[in-house]
């Protein structure tokens, strides 16, 4: 199982506080992430002097289990699992984050941090701002508010439906739905994940998707080697998929509409 002494040092201690300038990349701009591209442009222009970028290792810890969230991170490109970890090292995603939405929802929950951890899975990049700053434009309320609350109704639908998956599907339902979530995500259809580590985040056994993945690809859906998967045919992996992904991905483009897709 995945242990918290393999994961890469917490980002804010990575990346220290920005004085001065902040950092600007030519190849990745903050619209690229869903929700700050919802935001109208008087209220975007207000925030992004604050956005700081960030790259995302694969490995990093953008967060621990009762941390206080000092940033959010708005992701543009990579994948973030929101993960438990448990006393005997056994461990289960909740959730994945890509550019549809951002890390740090405590920050403006008022809870301040969460018992669950948040690793990338895919590299990637973010943006991110300090939490008391963007606080103060929550309370406000406004298009801002009403946009991080909409997400945190789609991130409670993807949880709450992982639950129900992780209970009543079978280990090779759960990685279609896995797979699909993470392509949702990922700019083409390759994914590099190992059958160790989709055994973490599913919270089940090796073995089982082992078995899972041997079956897919002796279907014609994906190719695996050396921990590196590639989706050969997504819709034969939808329909071999449970309901759970569906579910997800219509809440997530009802609340969230895509800008680049609509």
């Amino acid at each position: 199982m995945l242990k918290a002494h393999s994961l890469q040092p917490n980002l804010e201690k990575h990346f220290p506080p920005m004085h001065g300038e902040h950092a600007v990349s030519a190849l990745h701009t903050p619209r690229q992430n869903r929700l700050l591209a919802a935001l109208p442009e008087e209220d975007y222009e207000r925030l992004l002097p604050e956005l700081e970028f960030v790259p995302l290792p694969q490995g990093l810890s953008v967060h621990d289990a009762g941390d206080r969230e000092k940033y959010l991170y708005f992701v543009t490109e990579g994948i973030v699992s929101r993960f438990y970890m448990m006393k005997d090292g056994a461990s289960a995603e909740s959730a994945l984050t890509g550019r549809e939405g951002m890390i740090g929802i405590a920050a403006f929950l008022g809870g301040e941090s969460t018992p669950s951890q948040a690793v990338v899975l895919s590299a990637g990049h973010a943006y991110r701002v300090g939490a008391a700053l963007l606080n103060c434009e929550f309370k406000h309320g406004g298009p801002l508010q009403h946009i991080l609350l909409l997400y945190t109704q789609a991130l409670i639908t993807q949880m709450a439906q992982t639950a129900v998956c992780n209970r009543h599907h079978s280990v090779e339902q759960q990685l279609c739905r896995w797979l699909l979530l993470c392509l949702d995500r990922l700019p083409s259809n390759r994914l590099d994940m190992t059958q160790e580590l989709i055994a973490n985040m599913l919270g089940v056994r090796r073995e089982g998707v082992t078995e899972a993945a041997r079956h897919l690809q002796a279907a014609g859906l994906i190719q695996y080697c050396r921990g590196h998967i590639t989706v050969l045919d997504r819709p034969k992996l939808e329909q071999r998929a449970c309901e759970c992904y569906a579910v997800v991905r219509r809440e997530v483009d009802r609340l969230l509409p895509d800008p680049i897709t609509n």
